[in-house]
């Protein structure tokens, strides 16, 4: 890897019930996911511009794919501001696990929810 190159190219957050964890990302976004099974796995698949050579992923529900409130953390972008996600997690059957935290003025705000299939998800916005 170089200092050119993203860090990260694709991620997988893992559910237990496709439908369930696809419902609650459409809520809390407010946007649609695109639904595939793909080499034994049901997925859907997060907003995306192809060829952009921005990083991507989706949700993913396998024998391989466990949920998780321990290991790696996603990110995800909820600019321009994180108050109008956060004010839908709820409704939409997770949890706020920290509220919006500032990080500095350079890098925006921080929170941490429980998605409906356990996984602890980091949320991220300037604002």
């Amino acid at each position: 890897m170089t200092s050119n190159a993203n860090s990260l190219n694709w991620f997988e957050i893992s559910v237990s019930d496709i439908t369930r964890a696809k419902h609650f990302y459409e809520s809390i976004f407010d946007m649609k996911m695109e639904s595939q099974n793909m080499m034994g796995m049901e997925m859907a698949f997060f907003p995306a511009e192809p060829g952009s050579g921005k990083a991507n992923g989706g949700l993913v529900q396998s024998p391989n794919h466990k949920p998780s409130t321990d290991g790696v953390k996603v990110y995800l972008n909820a600019n321009p501001n994180m108050d109008t996600v956060m004010a839908r997690v709820e409704a939409a059957g997770g949890k706020v696990v920290m509220p919006k935290m500032k990080i500095s003025d350079e890098v925006g705000y921080m929170a941490f929810i429980l998605d409906t299939e356990g996984n602890s998800i980091g949320i991220h916005s300037m604002n």
